[in-house]
């Protein structure tokens, strides 16, 4: 029998880092919608309240649990929280991130390393805190949200651009250590998303060139062959796809969602 859209991830609980707003919040919808059982996780709580209480009509599947990535004790007892509330953790959304701009030879070492602990350590933490649980029940889904910065460089991100090479690299080792074991590991790789992500970057750039607010965003959705923003909907979408038990043979990708931008140049 086929799965409905709706009870395709019934009975999976679903970790979600960074998922307070933008991408994360989208994908904790789709996964409630699929049936899933989500804990949100991210630093700040009281946006955690608020995206909870978005998702109220849902609230017997929703758990939030406030941490730092970075931060590897939190992360232990936090997804221990995770799991007595919804049980063994089934897939694990790494979509908590940071980005920064500077010209690199400004650039210090705190710099560098403030920008590898956020979104590389910090997605390492994560996966060996969840990992235990899907090696246990022989089943599992990884999905890290990445970008298209893993897949090309960009001046002044270099930190950035390493750390998500660093994301992309380890989503294609770890897939292979663990494709025997019907857990299967991707990337998806945004283009220029509409997220507050996005909101610091234009903030940069009009704080370092003067030019309007609007100008930048249209700058930097220029850098898309469709000459727009990725919506964080149309992100969610691709990790959701990638977590269905449907997807099996989806593994180690580096998924563009992008508009064409990677492969544009």
């Amino acid at each position: 029998m086929t799965q409905t859209a709706t009870s395709a991830l019934e009975n999976r609980h679903v970790l979600i880092t960074g998922a307070s707003q933008g991408i994360g919040l989208e994908v904790a919808r789709l996964a409630l919608d699929a049936g899933a059982r989500v804990t949100l996780l991210a630093r700040n709580g009281e946006r955690l309240a608020v995206a909870a209480a978005s998702l109220s009509a849902d609230a017997q599947r929703v758990h939030t649990v406030q941490a730092d990535i970075t931060d590897e004790k939190a992360i232990d007892s936090v997804f221990d929280a995770a799991r007595a509330r919804f049980g063994p953790i089934s897939i694990l959304v790494n979509n908590a991130g940071q980005a920064q701009s500077e010209r690199f030879d400004r650039m210090n070492t705190e710099f560098w390393n403030r920008m590898l602990q956020v979104n590389l350590t910090g997605t390492y933490q994560c996966i060996a805190a969840a990992l235990p649980d899907m090696l246990e029940q022989g089943w599992g889904r990884i999905v890290n949200v990445a970008s298209v910065a893993g897949l090309k460089g960009y001046g002044y991100v270099a930190a950035y651009c390493a750390a998500k090479h660093g994301v992309v690299g380890l989503t294609r080792a770890l897939a292979v250590e663990l494709a025997a074991k019907n857990i299967t590991v991707n990337a998806v790789c945004p283009g220029y998303t509409e997220t507050s992500l996005l909101d610091g970057a234009v903030a940069n750039m009009v704080a370092k060139t003067g030019m309007t607010a609007d100008k930048a965003k249209a700058a930097l959705a220029s850098n898309n062959p469709q000459g727009r923003l990725v919506q964080p909907e149309e992100v969610a979408h691709a990790v959701l796809w990638l977590c269905l038990p449907q997807s099996a043979s989806i593994n180690g990708q580096a998924i563009p969602v992008d508009g064409g931008e990677k492969m544009a140049g």
